[in-house]
């Protein structure tokens, strides 16, 4: 008998079978339960509730009264909850993608899924696959037959080549992806059109300090075609940089209609378009004041000259000089009246410009002055006679009322100049070097010829001491323009340029606006775009440069004695033509006639103001011109409304005859989390592959050390860094990136790290979500049409067909911030803080009996529903882990379902038509439940108790006797 118990029980053995027992009793429990629910046959709210109530995390039970109105009573000494300790947080975990994938081929989506959602792991792959299939290209689907529904067609702001990414990139292609990504889930044939400018100015300055820092050589000592071949080498050496970085953001560009601005097909479009609108005298040369940087001994366009803004003395460091040189000051001196002994006070923040002064202006309303009309003053230091002129745009308020007048240094000046029929007296050379003119009295021998402006200025202060006419200075809150480039101090300079009229295309681009034929959104932009266009001066399009696109035109000389007026330009393709054309307007052979080509490029905004149909081919009828000119959409910052979207659809509308699009989007401008503007001194310029990676503190202090900037900007810098990123920056995520870029509105976006962060965490609850999903769904489950769903199946549903009818809304009206806004409250508040936890229960005993299967067989299709739904509803802001979650699902028709999500269909209002405000009112009563009880927990401070769970019924009148 003894031998038949066998050896005795060890300690883990005994513990095994009482965990055993409990388990079975446990069960037992939950069976009577489960008998008593249903003997009592509650209201579907009811059961819902009480279920709901039974799913809450923290939840113990509790004594709910429901009456057939649906009206809750709860008796609160009797709530019992339980708070959960929170967590501790947990370090963001680094999962990498290590399964051998050949580069274009579909990822491997058979493994299991890490346990918690990593970027590095969800970003590998997925792209060079996107690309090789050509979802990215029009031709997807067919490009043979007309799409009926319709052709979205926009091309990227061209970066430039020396560019690297910075958010304000980011945020563009976001937008601009997220756009494109919708139309073609829409079923339009899409075109994305990639490109690249060739930055005139930025490139040649790399070049240049390259050659200098490598070689100790200038441009000047290679010459311009050796230079020239040099700057090509450097763009085929580091010019796809930013190419890659706009893969790594996810951008859906069809790459293999890439553009550079020099390529050959847009380099004969830009000769092209000079040609034809010089032909017809809408490009002309003249002599006029221009934005000049000494340093780099060019024109520079209004975008490229910085405002800095000074409250008072400052001293600015000037390259070229070893000391700051003083600004922020105001000189006030005297000139005096001819013939009489009565002086005039004028002042100035540039007192060397004085020696190029012809005249002074007053108000033609200021009392003070009226007795000089018709009177001279005289300059201190040659014997020139300058008249006082009366012009209205001389403020009577401020100083003495009287402003010297210097047409060839001064913008306004020059207005006046140009009025008053004033002499033009020019001071300065193109290296920002003074020279005298030869009326200048021996007073002025100081200054030689060839000094340097701003040293100039010192002399020029101290002879008008000398002279006793030299009165007082005084700080003077001002404004210098500095060059972004250079920054050198930009000069005014008379130069003869090559210019545009852009009266007539200005008037017609604010004609097509007004007309409703062009739209700019947001509407707010339209005060600007008329001002502009109602006010617009010739634009300048020379450029004193080596790099670029070179002027076609030529400088005639005829070499006919009978000929004395022989110096004319001439453009032309070629220089044959141009020859042709000379002697035909001279009547000369073309032995006589010997030309020069214009040594100057043309403004880098001349190409881009033509790259939406010089990408097609333009000026040949080619087809991708015939299909996708004009385009749809232009979606740009509002910063460069003026430069470049109001130039594309001036040049469209003249040399085309169509505008370049219908619509233009204009986008706010990022800055910091504390709001301000982003500037590498501040070190808060923060590349967007930083983000995605993350970089630590040391990595983001070893960026400035490699800039150009000075080291007591990189001192400050480095502090500013260290005070927002103390840590560093962690591992955001390109779609973290991209989704945060997307929550804000307004003018100015203030992008905050910790903010994008967060959006990393939402990627991981759906993560978690499809988890749970592909675990509850089971390897044997066929998604199927609609079932008869429960009250909060019907809702969930509802809230989708809610979530999809916002999403259609705010794309259609680039309302972004509605778009993210409804897909994370589907996602986290709805999908998964109710839905989920209120259909656990379900799944928990779905197989009891055959009605619980078939519950839980219901709710599953309704999960399914969402997470595909919602996935299809994210894809085009998150392309990256909807592509990855999607590749998971199950399929509804296996052999007819796209390849992937970003060819699926985007969801639609007709579709998905479920929205029921009765539903949503009957789980708003619910919730109410959930709210009341938590509130209630926190007023009466309820112990940890566990207490009985009761769900009474009662009626009304019993209720009321209560």
């Amino acid at each position: 008998m003894l031998s038949s118990l066998g050896p005795p029980k060890t300690e883990a053995q005994l513990k095994k079978e009482a965990k055993k027992r409990e388990k079975m009793e446990k069960f037992q429990q939950k069976k009577e339960m489960e008998a008593k629910k249903k003997t009592q046959a509650p209201s579907e709210v009811g059961n819902m509730c009480y279920d709901f109530f039974a799913s809450i995390k923290n939840y113990r039970p509790v004594t709910v009264a429901i009456n057939s109105l649906n009206k809750v009573h709860v008796c609160s000494s009797t709530f019992i909850f339980q708070k959960k300790a929170k967590p501790e947080k947990k370090e963001l975990g680094v999962i990498t993608y290590n399964i051998p994938t050949p580069q274009g081929e579909k990822k491997d989506v058979i493994s299991p899924l890490p346990d918690s959602y990593s970027p590095q792991y969800v970003e590998a792959a997925w792209y060079p696959w996107w690309e090789k299939q050509g979802f990215f290209k029009p031709e997807y689907g067919s490009l043979s037959e007309p799409n009926p529904r319709g052709i979205f067609m926009m091309c990227i702001p061209p970066p430039n080549v020396t560019g690297s990414l910075h958010l304000g990139h980011a945020l563009t292609n976001a937008i601009q992806d997220s756009l494109t990504r919708w139309h073609r889930m829409q079923g339009e044939t899409t075109l994305w059109n990639p490109g690249c400018d060739h930055a005139g100015i930025a490139t040649q300055v790399v070049v240049e300090k390259k050659l200098m820092r490598e070689r100790g050589m200038s441009r000047h000592d290679l010459g311009r075609e050796n230079f020239i071949q040099e700057v090509w080498k450097w763009k085929n050496e580091k010019g796809d940089r930013i190419y890659h970085q706009l893969k790594k953001l996810g951008s859906s560009l069809d790459w293999e209609r890439a553009c550079f601005t020099m390529d050959p097909k847009l380099s004969y479009a830009v000769q092209e378009a000079f040609i034809r609108m010089h032909e017809e005298g809408v490009i002309y040369r003249s002599k006029r004041l221009v934005n000049w940087s000494c340093t780099l001994n060019s024109a520079i366009s209004d975008i490229e000259v910085d405002k800095k803004e000074l409250t008072g003395r400052t001293l600015l460091p000037v390259p070229g000089y070893k000391e700051k040189v003083e600004f922020g000051v105001l000189v006030s001196f005297a000139y005096q009246v001819d013939g009489s002994d009565e002086e005039v006070v004028v002042a100035t923040t540039r007192i060397e410009t004085m020696l190029g002064d012809t005249a002074v202006a007053v108000h033609p309303d200021d009392s003070r002055y009226q007795h000089l009309k018709g009177k001279m003053v005289l300059h201190p230091f040659c014997d020139r006679k300058m008249p006082i002129v009366f012009n209205d745009f001389v403020d009577m308020s401020f100083g003495t009322g009287a402003v010297k007048i210097t047409p060839a240094h001064d913008h306004n000046d020059y207005e006046v100049g140009v009025r008053h029929n004033l002499a033009f007296i020019n001071i300065l050379d193109e290296n920002g070097l003074t020279f005298i003119p030869s009326c200048f009295i021996l007073t002025m021998s100081s200054i030689p010829q060839g000094m340097k402006r701003f040293e100039a200025r010192k002399v020029v202060l101290q002879a008008l001491k000398d002279r006793g006419q030299f009165k007082e200075i005084k700080d003077n809150p001002m404004v210098v323009p500095v060059c972004s480039r250079s920054k050198d101090i930009v000069e005014p300079l008379l130069k003869p340029q090559w210019y545009v009229n852009c009266t007539d295309m200005g008037k017609q681009a604010a004609d097509a606006v007004r007309e409703g034929r062009l739209k700019i959104i947001p509407d707010h932009h339209l005060k600007t775009w008329f001002n502009w266009m109602d006010n617009i001066r010739d634009w300048c399009i020379s450029r004193q440069l080596w790099w670029g696109h070179r002027i076609p035109a030529y400088f005639i000389t005829v070499n006919d004695p009978s000929d004395m007026d022989g110096h004319y330009w001439v453009s032309g393709r070629s220089e044959e033509e141009a020859r042709e054309k000379a002697a035909k307007r001279f009547n000369v052979s073309t032995d006589k006639i010997t030309l020069r080509q214009d040594e100057d490029v043309l403004d880098t905004w001349f190409s881009s103001g033509i790259f939406p149909f010089s990408i097609f081919g333009w000026p040949n009828e080619t087809e991708d011109l015939n299909v996708f000119y004009p385009g749809t959409l232009l979606e740009t910052g509002h910063d460069i409304l003026f430069f470049w979207v109001a130039r594309m659809v001036m040049m469209g509308l003249k040399l085309t005859g169509k505008l370049p699009f219908k619509e233009v989007y204009l986008h706010a401008v990022v800055r910091d989390a504390h709001g301000r503007k982003m500037s590498k001194s501040l070190g808060n310029v923060i590349d967007p592959l930083d983000v995605i990676t993350g970089i630590s503190l040391e990595g983001l202090h070893a960026q400035l050390s490699d800039s150009n900037l000075d080291p007591v900007e990189v001192e400050k810098a480095k502090q500013g860094q260290k005070s927002d990123y103390p840590n560093g920056i962690p591992e955001c995520g390109t779609d973290a990136l991209r989704f945060a870029l997307r929550c804000k509105v307004g003018r100015d976006i203030n992008l905050d790290v910790n903010r994008i962060l967060g959006y990393r965490h939402f990627c991981n609850k759906l993560w978690n979500a499809v988890k749970f999903a592909m675990k509850t769904l089971g390897d044997n489950f066929v998604p199927s049409e609609k079932a008869q769903e429960s009250v909060s199946d019907r809702w969930i549903l509802s809230r989708l067909s809610a979530a999809v009818g916002l999403c259609d809304a705010g794309f259609k009206a680039y309302d972004f911030p509605a778009i993210t806004t409804a897909i994370y409250n589907f996602w986290l508040y709805e999908l998964c803080d109710v839905y989920l936890e209120s259909v656990k229960p379900v799944f928990s005993k779905a197989e009891d009996d055959a009605s619980s299967q078939k519950q839980a067989m219901v709710c599953r299709q309704t999960l399914y529903t969402c997470l595909q739904v919602g996935l299809r509803l994210l894809s085009p802001l998150m392309p990256f882990v909807t592509e990855e979650l999607y590749q998971r699902l199950p399929r509804r028709r296996p052999q007819h379902d796209p390849p992937s999500i970003c060819v699926t269909s985007y969801p639609d209002t007709q579709e998905f038509c479920w929205h029921s405000e009765e539903v949503d009112r009957d789980m708003d009563f619910i919730m109410t439940v959930v709210k009341t009880i938590r509130s209630l927990r926190a007023d009466y401070n309820l112990t940890k108790t566990r207490a009985d769970c009761k769900k009474t019924h009662i009626k009304p009148r019993t209720l009321s006797q209560q």
